[in-house]
């Protein structure tokens, strides 16, 4: 499948939008329309799966619905990214599937370029740089986190690359017959089920590719609370998916909760020190002063053009994403996903 659609013998195939969204009143009605002012060449629709919420977005939802017939509203009673994923592919009426999450913002032209990307390389999945853009100054650090190597380890989707094969990309637009040939998400998982499935698009022969052609603005957490609680969850759904597809761990994964051992351990040893005044027990505490100092120089080497607040953020943010997902990792239940 080389052609490309502008090509006088290939239409440009319809697309169907799937958006699961849950508390998104912040960010949905930009998101939204950024989908619906992509000038797509094709036909297009969105099917929005809302969760049960707790702010204003079913109600922003329904007024986007009443404004444009392309949108369309079903419920993800469930509440989980997959099931909802899920429900809105069966519910879409189009062979070509585009993720968009409800805090995503595509950039002009992403539903044509990828399209065209899926026809020219015959992949399965395409998708491109998870661009993190924060408002406050806490965003701003945590959107510097997520790109740069200090935070995330530097994988392509998060801080751009190459164009091509990749084990996993953020979002992503699928070719229906896959989705349906894999059985779609796995909604067991909670967390990390685009990686899930990802996986199981490469076993199956099939290709995940990457083009930083693609942007996609995300807006990262707004508090140090939520921070942790989105790293701990990843972080321990991460490890299910290590259990069921084993042999998927590389040293990125294992970062974290390698830090995480080894600054509790040295913090134990040099506190067992000075407890027994054993003097030689006292160099425990280099290994966390030296993950300190390296989140810290790192933070001023890649944070060295943000404002003075996001600076003083940025090792914070640092440190509760490499410590949250590391000790989710750690106490990630043998029974999850089992």
């Amino acid at each position: 499948m080389t052609d490309r659609p502008d090509t006088p013998a290939v239409r440009w195939p319809p697309v169907s939008v799937v958006m699961p969204v849950l508390n998104e009143e912040r960010h949905l009605r930009d998101a939204v329309t950024q989908v619906l002012d992509q000038d797509y060449p094709g036909l297009l629709e969105i099917v929005v799966a809302i969760a049960p919420c707790k702010d204003r977005t079913e109600e922003i939802a329904r007024e986007i619905v009443a404004t444009d017939s392309r949108v369309r509203l079903i419920a993800n009673p469930a509440g989980l990214t997959p099931s909802g994923l899920n429900a809105a592919i069966k519910e879409a009426a189009y062979d070509v599937i585009v993720r968009v999450d409800g805090h995503g913002i595509l950039s002009p032209g992403y539903i044509r370029r990828a399209v065209e990307v899926l026809l020219e390389t015959g992949a399965d999945n395409v998708g491109g740089v998870m661009a993190a853009e924060g408002e406050s100054a806490f965003e701003e650090a945590a959107a510097r986190a997520y790109t740069s190597p200090l935070g995330l380890g530097g994988g392509r989707f998060h801080v751009g690359g190459q164009a091509g094969p990749v084990d996993s990309v953020y979002l992503g637009v699928f070719r229906r017959e896959t989705l349906d040939r894999l059985g779609g998400f796995d909604e067991t998982f909670e967390r990390a089920q685009d990686w899930e499935l990802n996986y199981r698009i490469r076993q199956a022969g099939g290709t995940v590719w990457f083009t930083p052609d693609l942007r996609v603005t995300y807006r990262p957490r707004s508090s140090l609370a939520t921070l942790v609680r989105q790293f701990y969850l990843t972080g321990k759904w991460r490890r299910a998916i290590g259990r069921l597809h084993p042999g998927t761990f590389n040293v990125r994964y294992l970062a974290p909760p390698t830090a995480v051992v080894g600054c509790a351990a040295g913090l134990l040893l040099g506190l067992a020190g000075l407890a027994a005044g054993v003097p030689l027990l006292l160099v425990g505490f280099v290994v966390p002063a030296v993950y300190v100092l390296g989140v810290v120089a790192g933070s001023l080497v890649f944070g060295r053009d943000m404002s003075w607040r996001a600076k003083a953020w940025l090792p914070v943010v640092v440190a509760t994403m490499h410590m949250s997902w590391g000790l989710g990792f750690l106490l990630s239940p043998r029974t999850l996903a089992g």
